[in-house]
């Protein structure tokens, strides 16, 4: 076939009803953000240790290795079932104490825990102005179901939901800990 033939053969089909291809899902981001009376410092003395999420209250139990070096592991148990029960598998990609800062990436999750996929994240503290603490949780992921026409609880609105609720839940822990500053 020559070339030409080619082209016009795409360009025919390209204008034939119902033939667009449908592209896969977008990937998603939020940011959540909080105000605590602590000082950094004392903030990322709570929530700095890739090891211990024992500050997130859906989290029941942890185990690891690594502490905060990169390629660390964690597996957060959601549930007293321990390895039976709800976990979810993360390996620390990035961390700086200086920066008060760390990412990381979910290896392993079942979706019917948490409704996503490709996930990554980055915590933060920083000096708020007027005294006091900013953190923020910020994340990116895809939903839990890859292919065109997700079921609705692994769509898109799904994965935002749940991971706003996960963000959330640990973002009020920290106030309730810490205290909302002084306005």
């Amino acid at each position: 076939m020559n070339r030409r033939y080619l082209l016009m053969s795409g360009a025919a089909l390209a204008l034939v009803p119902g033939m667009a291809l449908a592209h896969g899902p977008s990937r998603q981001k939020i940011t959540l953000t909080t105000e605590v009376a602590a000082e950094p410092a004392e903030v990322w003395a709570v929530i700095g240790n890739f090891q211990d999420m024992s500050w997130h209250p859906a989290v029941v139990s942890q185990e690891g290795q690594g502490g905060n070096e990169i390629d660390a592991t964690r597996m957060l148990y959601l549930s007293d079932a321990g390895a039976d029960g709800p976990k979810i598998d993360e390996i620390l990609y990035k961390y700086s104490a200086e920066k008060m800062s760390y990412s990381y990436r979910i290896t392993e999750v079942a979706v019917e825990v948490l409704p996503v996929t490709n996930y990554s994240s980055h915590l933060t503290v920083m000096p708020r102005d007027g005294g006091g603490s900013v953190v923020e949780w910020r994340g990116a992921f895809y939903r839990g179901y890859p292919n065109n026409d997700p079921p609705p609880e692994l769509n898109d609105e799904a994965a935002i939901a749940a991971v706003s609720a996960v963000y959330q839940a640990g973002l009020d822990a920290l106030v309730e800990r810490f205290g909302a500053p002084a306005s």
